[in-house]
């Protein structure tokens, strides 16, 4: 750190969706912005699922659409339930380019190029390992004996928030603050891949699974198809994981991957990456007391900015535009006068009065309807043995109403419980 300057405007801890998107804001407004990334360079150290939702984006990027690394446009959602050798399917076709697939790692990439590019300094391969401080205000950060100053840090540093840990911002991670992800990127001709999944030029799959996936405990499987792979992985909420799973998590994935319904998607498939990380899910729990201190904001995952609906996943707009916000509030309070916790008020205000705010408040209480193992066991199984006794017939069809309540006594659900978890999803959801 020798070379670096040892003042700027603005430190942004973590170059990440959060961190890049902040960075590049406060550069093009004419900050001296210094970033500073964990890993070998941007991107190399980001792990998610596969899928963007794009508005976020197109707001903090002009050119977004034109120069990002776009795979896939999401044109095909389906949702299946699985048990055993079989599966029931919700599927839907659409034309809107509301999300794409994509490597985070690329896209990540992409946005530290776009900061640095406006004028933003990267320093790659260092990690932060404090907070330095006059009194209560943040004036900078520290790498083991060295330290540059700032008026202001934005702290993106994900999920693992050790910085803030060690400063005493917000406790250490519980195991019921987050989910465990994996996920394998297998190579599939781009031939193959648009023949088995049914794809137009440009088009891509996004495909949820719920069920034997994860053997019962609470999560879920996804599928995501890309340019020229697939990513194939699932996430289980990690208490649940660390008590009840029976097996290494990976093979879990492989079990997934050569399902009988599955594997034809998979053959003569190679693997090309395996990545597990965690996942911010209980949001309100894993939250900082205050998301705006004296010099110091809170963005992204550190903050737990993801939505988990079970049918989707938001982590990476959420990411992004919440450092799109905190270069907003940080540019606001420049002109106030100063970087105090009062004039960065600004922040969680606008936070309040963003999407991520909104949606995160409307589906409050999510992650305790993700604990009803029913949802991941008698269900999934139930919705089988429905669809199975309305189409495999011999001679007699099956009314609909005695059907329903047939499979759901055979998977011991009984009406009162149908019914007050039926109001419990309709709550929630």
């Amino acid at each position: 750190m020798a070379e670096i300057p040892n003042k700027f405007d603005v430190i942004v801890i973590g170059a990440g969706p959060a961190g890049s998107a902040s960075a590049y804001y406060l550069a093009t407004k004419g900050f001296k912005v210094l970033m500073l990334e964990r890993g070998r360079s941007p991107g190399s150290k980001n792990v998610f699922g596969g899928r963007v939702y794009v508005a976020p984006l197109r707001e903090i990027f002009s050119d977004f659409e034109k120069t990002a690394p776009i795979h896939r446009w999401v044109t095909r959602e389906r949702m299946s339930f699985m048990y055993g050798n079989e599966l029931v399917s919700l599927d839907y076709e659409g034309n809107d380019h509301k999300s794409f697939t994509t490597y985070l790692s690329q896209l990540v990439a992409w946005m530290a190029l776009k900061a640095e590019t406006a004028g933003v300094s990267i320093v790659n391969d260092i990690t932060v390992t404090g907070l330095l401080k006059e009194g209560n205000k943040v004036i900078g950060i520290k790498s083991g004996n060295e330290s540059v100053k700032a008026d202001v840090v934005i702290d993106a540093e994900g999920v693992n928030r050790l910085v803030l840990e060690s400063a005493g911002t917000v406790p250490p991670l519980k195991p019921s603050n987050v989910a465990l992800g994996v996920k394998e990127v297998v190579k599939v001709n781009p031939e193959v891949l648009a023949n088995e999944f049914g794809l137009g030029d440009g088009e891509g799959m996004a495909w949820s699974l719920m069920g034997d996936v994860t053997s019962g405990l609470p999560g879920g499987g996804f599928i995501y198809t890309n340019k020229d792979s697939v990513s194939i992985g699932l996430v289980m909420l990690l208490d649940n994981a660390i008590s009840g799973a029976n097996d290494e998590v990976y093979r879990y994935v492989e079990r997934l991957k050569a399902h009988p319904k599955l594997n034809k998607y998979f053959k003569d498939s190679r693997i090309m990456e395996y990545s597990a990380h965690l996942i911010p899910e209980d949001v309100w729990s894993l939250r900082p007391p205050k998301l705006a201190y004296d010099g110091l904001l809170i963005a992204g995952d550190a903050a737990g900015f993801l939505l988990n609906l079970g049918y989707t996943y938001r982590g990476v707009d959420f990411a992004a535009y919440s450092g799109y916000l905190a270069g907003k509030a940080i540019e606001q309070a420049h002109e106030l006068g100063g970087m105090s916790a009062i004039n960065l008020a600004a922040y969680p205000k606008l936070l309040d009065q963003s999407f991520i705010m909104k949606n995160l408040k409307r589906f409050n209480g999510t992650n305790k309807l993700m604990h009803n193992r029913r949802l991941f066991t008698a269900y999934p199984a139930m919705m089988v043995s429905l669809m199975k006794r309305i189409y495999s017939l011999d001679y007699e069809s099956q009314k609909i109403f005695n059907t329903v309540l047939a499979s759901a006594k055979e998977n011991g659900v009984g009406p009162f419980t149908l019914i007050s978890d039926g109001i419990e999803v309709i709550r929630y959801l």
